[in-house]
């Protein structure tokens, strides 16, 4: 019903009462003011479907709404970030055969979504991209264990992912999760290759889908850019899927003819938000630079990694 394990719910109230002033109040407990809220966005539900479920007035659903929100407004700038911005170690999944040593400097993925939004009639145009409707475009980063790192919300659905990128780089330098040197993150062919961000060959298959049909037609990636596009779109693909996981679960992202686009940010609390007894993922330790990075030139990494995968 709430898209959460009641512990998660129960651990997120009192976050949220401890940390971020959510407050009970004559009429309405804390807990189900938050309730209230997670099976809002979860649905998406609308304000008539929350007063015939909750037995509320509609201006205290929207009263009590507001307050949650304006609480998890505050929040992301404590859980969206980085474990360790020094990323000292080499996660699981570039453990595997197919991709170590090769992708040993790895430290996450970058993409954009686009999220559906309701603007004035003079703003359409320019939230209009090649979906055919208003959206804005939200550049997120996250890490090999689905976790959200950094997330930048507010563009309009017609700009590109490079303008964002190259934006974000310069505002938000200070807050932005930048690789430390001889790391990188994944990104596909609609961001530079530049030092920390390493992306694929163009020109070339890039896909999974694309891969996947031609395997079932026999056809299996040839020649090292191909091979090297196959594996970085393999590992890249745990940004896509985070983005999936997110919208299935708060569907108000699916379809927002109603709330605000700044619901993005708050709708991932639960995505980032672990409890103290929950393990990370294991990972090893990375003594040293995986040999061949240089971190001026992202080329002679990708040439580097391409010629050690196909002569495996």
């Amino acid at each position: 019903m709430f898209r959460m394990y009641p512990p998660c719910v129960y651990g997120l109230h009192n976050t949220l009462v401890e940390r971020y002033k959510l407050e009970s109040t004559r009429e309405m407990s804390s807990v189900e003011a938050l309730a209230m809220f997670l099976w809002t966005v979860g649905g998406p539900e609308s304000v008539t479907q929350v007063k015939n479920r909750f037995k509320r007035s509609k201006e205290t659903i929207h009263r009590k709404f507001k307050h949650v929100l304006g609480c998890l407004n505050q929040l992301p700038a404590d859980i969206i970030k980085p474990r360790d911005p020094q990323f000292p170690t080499v996660h699981e999944r570039l453990q595997d055969s197919r991709f170590s040593p090769h992708f040993n400097g790895c430290i996450g993925a970058i993409d954009g979504t686009h999220v559906r939004v309701v603007v004035p009639a003079e703003d359409i145009a320019n939230h209009v991209g090649r979906y055919g409707y208003p959206t804005q475009n939200v550049m997120a980063v996250c890490d090999f264990d689905m976790r959200f790192t950094s997330i930048v919300a507010g563009w309009t659905g017609s700009a590109h992912d490079t303008r964002i990128f190259k934006d974000t780089l310069i505002t938000y330098s200070e807050n932005f999760p930048h690789p430390p040197p001889g790391r990188y993150y994944l990104v596909d062919s609609g961001y530079p290759n530049q030092t920390g961000y390493l992306a694929p060959y163009e020109g070339q298959k890039y896909h999974l889908l694309e891969f996947r049909r031609g395997i079932e037609e026999g056809r299996h990636p040839t020649g090292k850019k191909e091979i090297f596009n196959h594996a970085h779109s393999q590992l890249r693909n745990v940004i896509e899927r985070s983005f999936g996981v997110l919208k299935m679960k708060w569907r108000i992202l699916l379809h927002v003819p109603s709330y605000a686009i700044e619901m993005f940010y708050k709708c991932d609390k639960d995505e980032n938000y672990m409890p103290e007894n929950i393990e990370p993922t294991p990972s090893v330790g990375l003594p040293d630079l995986r040999q061949g990075v240089n971190t001026a030139n992202l080329d002679v990494v990708r040439e580097s990694i391409a010629n050690g995968l196909i002569g495996r």
